[in-house]
């Protein structure tokens, strides 16, 4: 039992009786997914392996440097001996993934956040939870049908092929990324191990009564919002404290009077407990027969070829789509986030404003998204091509992919990666200005040439890595040649509807690649007058013609685009 623990054990009993586990019978608590997703660093010296023991002191430094208890990224770098970009990365990455969106960090402009800081309970949580072990991928129930459309072992393979949770996804047992309901057991078990120092970290002793009597205001409690939220699917997700029987309906007026720690620990492991024993039935029900519940993030991938999932509470999952196209807009996502799921040899259209966004085990495919107002993750990847105009970039574990970037903060590329490249923003479609403005992305900021590479090893998997390698440094990102950049068109998939204002990339080219793009202009303008021009004879310019015509469709067939003509047609 640790010394939190034993505090809040002796933090004296709650006047009124136990209350029900949870006063609306309707609700079931939830972890915050998005926390453990987007919100987890690979930096060393932010993983303790015993965060009680080193977050107490530490809080008490970050607090004794706060200013209205908000910290800059200047006593973040002091307190926690690391540097001035990662302090910066620590704020940015935080102010991605807080469930309140008045944050002043949330709404701060990118030359404001290292003085506006972080509020000190949420930097806490935040700090707390990169000890947080990640879920091991689990094996596919039918490895023989995903074998035709996962990739193959590549040429790269070496080095930290052993370390690399890449090497899991594309072994022979192939392996894919947890269910939901494996994942929000699992994080909801962590919270349920470590709740007691959670709580501590946010609790305050009573006035002249000292450490024994531990004692939360609702303030404080509502920054637990950070890991746990109440709703259920479909449902909009309301303040944490009117979810408690000894907060809800508090007079606005009048402070809410603070509650013992060790009720409030007591009512939240009782709804977890509760939630972990609906997930175990539901996962049990899962495995002994069929299921329709479309929440399960990762049923077959391959029995439902092309499936969209369309989940009301959690992403909207895109999985197991090859050979094809596929467009969704904003009729179909908006506001959503979204999932793109082993995935192969397609073109995937998502155009439109979206929050979150993860692609994961896909191979040989162009994804193509429209504005992610809060964070991008693309993980475990290989010959991918992404298009985003986005916030912010994540990229994890990949290999041979190009990403043509319009982004607001500098990329970070973690993990074991080999060959990737990077590129400015590339295209647009007519909604596009429309959409990154409704999720606050600025087309003003592209840091898509300052990538920021980390460690190669993820401390936060659950793999054993051998000694040695745990300060390895992530493979960075080369810059796509000018003279090989180009320009990609979005299909007018919907002439009829009403189109937007947008009619030109709203990210400017730097002046290297927009000189590139006209020297290829003018060449292609050369070529084609002096083949217009050539002083043939007709039956000779028509054999040109049909010899031109010939090569084209053999590149078609060659390359693959000839799917995206077929699929056009069709729609």
């Amino acid at each position: 039992m640790t010394e939190e623990q034993d505090l809040i054990d002796q933090s004296p009993p709650p006047s009124a009786p136990d209350p029900e586990p949870n006063p609306n019978p309707n609700s079931v608590i939830h972890p915050r997914r998005v926390s453990f997703e987007h919100g987890l660093l690979p930096i060393q010296k932010l993983v303790f392996t015993d965060p009680i023991q080193t977050l107490a002191p530490v809080k008490q430094k970050l607090a004794d440097a706060a200013s209205n208890n908000r910290v800059g990224s200047a006593a973040i770098a002091d307190v926690l001996q690391i540097s001035g970009d990662h302090a910066r990365l620590v704020l940015e990455t935080l102010g991605s993934v807080l469930h309140s969106e008045s944050d002043p960090l949330v709404r701060a402009k990118p030359e404001e956040v290292d003085s506006v800081g972080a509020d000190l309970r949420d930097l806490i949580l935040f700090l707390y939870i990169q000890s947080y072990k990640k879920l091991l991928p689990r094996t596919h129930k039918d490895s023989a049908a995903v074998a035709d459309v996962w990739p193959s072992t590549s040429a790269f393979d070496g080095y930290l092929s052993a370390l690399s949770p890449i090497q899991l996804v594309r072994s022979n047992s192939r392996r894919f990324m947890p269910s939901q309901a494996d994942d929000e057991a699992h994080q909801l078990s962590y919270l349920q191990k470590h709740l007691a120092n959670i709580i501590s970290l946010l609790a305050e002793p009573v006035e002249g009564e000292g450490d024994e009597s531990l004692v939360l205001s609702m303030e404080a409690f509502e920054h637990l919002g950070f890991l746990v939220q109440f709703g259920d699917k479909g449902s909009d997700v309301s303040p944490l404290s009117q979810a408690t029987p000894f907060f809800a309906n508090s007079d606005p007026d009048m402070p809410a009077v603070p509650v013992p720690a060790s009720q409030v620990h007591d009512w939240l492991l009782q709804n977890i407990a509760s939630a972990l024993e609906s997930i175990t039935e539901r996962i049990s029900g899962k495995e002994n027969g069929p299921s329709n519940d479309q929440d399960d993030a990762m049923s077959d991938v391959c029995a439902t070829p092309n499936k969209v999932a369309p989940s009301t509470r959690g992403p909207c999952l895109i999985e197991g789509v090859s050979k094809t196209s596929l467009v969704k807009q904003a009729s179909d996502l908006r506001g959503r986030s979204v999932k793109v799921v082993n995935c192969h040899d397609s073109v995937i259209y998502l155009l439109a404003p979206l929050r979150y966004a993860t692609v994961h085990g896909c191979s040989d495919t162009t994804i193509v998204l429209g504005a992610v107002g809060k964070a991008l993750k693309v993980e475990h990847c290989e010959r991918v091509h992404v298009i985003v105009a986005a916030k912010r970039v994540c990229i994890a574990n990949c290999r041979e992919c190009v990403f043509f970037l319009g982004v607001n903060q500098r990329p970070l590329i973690v993990g074991d990666n080999h060959k990737l490249q990077v590129a400015p923003y590339n295209t647009f479609y007519s909604h596009l200005e429309e959409h990154m403005s409704e999720v606050g992305v600025e087309p003003t900021i592209n840091k898509w040439d300052k990538p920021l590479a980390l460690g190669a090893v993820d401390p936060h998997d659950s793999l054993s890595h051998p000694a040695g390698v745990a300060d390895a440094q992530a493979e960075s990102a080369a810059s796509v040649d000018p003279d090989q950049f180009v320009n990609f068109l979005i299909p007018n998939w919907f002439s009829g509807e009403e189109t937007g204002s947008t009619k030109d990339n709203p990210f400017p080219l730097p002046d290297t690649y927009m000189a590139a793009q006209q020297r290829n202009l003018k060449n292609f303008e050369e070529t084609r007058r002096s083949l217009k021009e050539a002083p043939l004879e007709e039956n000779r310019k028509r054999e040109l013609s049909s010899a031109l015509h010939v090569y084209f469709k053999d590149w078609l067939y060659a390359s693959g685009n000839i799917r995206q003509l077929y699929c056009l047609q069709g729609d």
